[in-house]
């Protein structure tokens, strides 16, 4: 099985960042524009060169999200109807990532 690389600015091998790193912050998002996974918004920011774009919903079925305990890839649709919990290996995903859905998904 490849690895899948994780860009930004990580602090461990669990996708968190210097900006998210709670014990629920283990997520990692494909940015649609560059296709690279990050753990964050901020991260995309401050290590690329171009603006972020969102995934629409007819694109929803892509493998968009990452469970950094597990490396299962899951589609955003996965992700949208998980109750915040990998659907693999059952870890927790910090509920307030919803604050910042409009920052990756047309919703």
């Amino acid at each position: 099985m490849d690895l899948i690389k994780i860009y930004g600015k990580l602090i461990d091998d669990k996708t968190r960042c210097e900006h998210y790193h709670s014990k629920l912050d283990i997520i990692a998002i494909k940015f649609k524009c560059c296709d690279k996974y990050y753990p964050c918004y901020q991260c995309h920011e401050e290590t690329t060169d171009h603006p972020a774009q969102v995934w629409n919903k007819d694109e929803w079925d892509t493998k968009g999200i990452l469970c950094g305990i597990c490396k299962t890839e899951m589609t955003i649709n996965e992700y949208m109807k998980s109750n915040d919990q990998c659907p693999n290996c059952r870890s927790a995903f910090n509920p307030n990532c919803s604050k910042h859905y409009h920052l990756y998904f047309k919703v």
